[in-house]
């Protein structure tokens, strides 16, 4: 393919390369992390019934005035105590279901207690129903409590659990078979020579990756020759995913696309119109879908957010996968772009955004110090200090 592939156009077309998993059923105490492949839908009403929010009395609102009698106790998780009877009251404790007859709670510091008889210091408020979670408040049975593609973090796993669910339909984890390439790659903590370096894109994307529903697999530090290679791939056509770091390019010991196409890879795409992260190649081999990340560690970085992590997501059924844009004042003014979109590593804070005087691609020290993409659209205009302008947080 000649020219460069605009960058929205080119994840569109990653994705349509892949598909949703298949859906397994789970414990909710397994699914932490994992995304709701169906609508879930409330088994239960929550409150089950009307119940007290506080600590205190249990009154008719019609006899807000007081004194009471005190003729019982409602505690969690225990029946409620019998109706109430004009000028009665019941102790009642919070997440207590109320007794018949009762409508609001007055709390246990408003009033006094002389044995059985209770009498109010304090105006409760003039507003029946205080301190009363109604029955279905939260919601109801047939309600959808979560849409499909949710994020089944700590919050939504307990709705899942108090909508009545202890198992969860979710997409299977996706296989990723991580493939780093080149001669000059040493492992982590090894002494180099001058033309060695330590395989950190290695560390880096398996970190990347560590957050996400994934089941990932290394393949670290395969050389530049050409069968070695083609065998490291052909071993892991089991994978959903193949991701490739290095040896994207066009130079005589870049191989990756070479070996690809020699196994009878079909490839969509080769080069984006970004910037870092041009030499970015996706395609399928067989049934798994292939990417190629380049090897420089801040294109790798760049370009495993916008392609990969969306992919991943998407393939475990999240239905917000692409990366989520937030906004900030530059803190400096910016020029025009130009046709390549442009990812600058960038500090964000509560003033603005700043990005980095150097944004060479080969610097991790300057991505170290980065906690945002600062995202320059291809033919954005020039930007005065103070204007609004987009990244991703990183």
């Amino acid at each position: 393919m000649s020219g460069l592939l605009p960058l929205e156009e080119a994840q569109k077309r990653l994705i349509a390369l892949a598909a949703p998993l298949p859906i397994e059923t789970i414990s909710v105490h397994d699914a932490t992390n994992r995304y709701l492949a169906s609508d879930l839908i409330a088994k239960r009403e929550q409150p089950a019934a009307d119940m007290s929010a506080m600590d205190g009395y249990a009154i008719r609102f019609a006899d807000r005035d007081g004194p009471w009698t005190l003729i019982g106790e409602c505690a969690a998780g225990s029946p409620p105590c019998r109706a109430l009877e004009p000028g009665e009251t019941a102790r009642i404790f919070t997440g207590a279901l109320l007794p018949e007859g009762a409508d609001t709670v007055v709390m246990q510091e408003n009033v006094t207690a002389d044995g059985e008889t209770i009498t109010l210091t304090e105006e409760p408020s003039p507003e029946k129903g205080r301190h009363v979670r109604y029955k279905g408040g939260d919601f109801k049975q047939g309600d959808t409590s979560l849409p499909a593609g949710s994020l089944l973090n700590a919050a939504a796993l307990g709705h899942a659990v108090i909508a009545g669910y202890g198992a969860l339909p979710v997409r299977k984890l996706p296989k990723i078979a991580v493939v780093s390439t080149g001669d000059e790659l040493v492992p982590p903590g090894s002494d180099t020579l001058p033309h060695q370096i330590p395989a950190s894109n290695d560390v880096m994307l398996s970190a990347m990756l560590s957050g996400l529903t994934a089941e990932t697999r290394s393949l670290s530090r395969v050389p530049d020759d050409m069968d070695t290679l083609c065998k490291a791939l052909e071993s892991a056509q089991d994978c959903d995913i193949i991701v490739t770091i290095g040896g994207a390019s066009v130079g005589d010991h870049d191989l990756v696309g070479p070996a690809f196409r020699k196994l009878g890879a079909d490839i969509d795409f080769y080069k984006i119109a970004m910037k870092p992260g041009k030499p970015v190649m996706a395609g399928r081999l067989c049934k798994t879908v292939i990417l190629a990340l380049p090897g420089n560690p801040a294109s790798a970085f760049v370009a495993a957010t916008l392609f990969l992590l969306p992919l991943i997501r998407y393939m475990a059924g999240s239905d917000r996968y692409l990366p989520e844009y937030q906004s900030a004042p530059t803190s400096e003014a910016l020029p025009a772009n130009g046709p390549r979109a442009q990812f600058l590593r960038a500090k964000v804070d509560q003033t603005g955004i700043t990005p980095f005087g150097s944004q060479d691609s080969a610097k991790l020290s300057v991505l170290a110090a980065s906690n945002a993409l600062l995202c320059r659209p291809a033919h954005a205009d020039a930007a005065d200090v103070g204007e609004m302008v987009p990244f991703i947080g990183i």
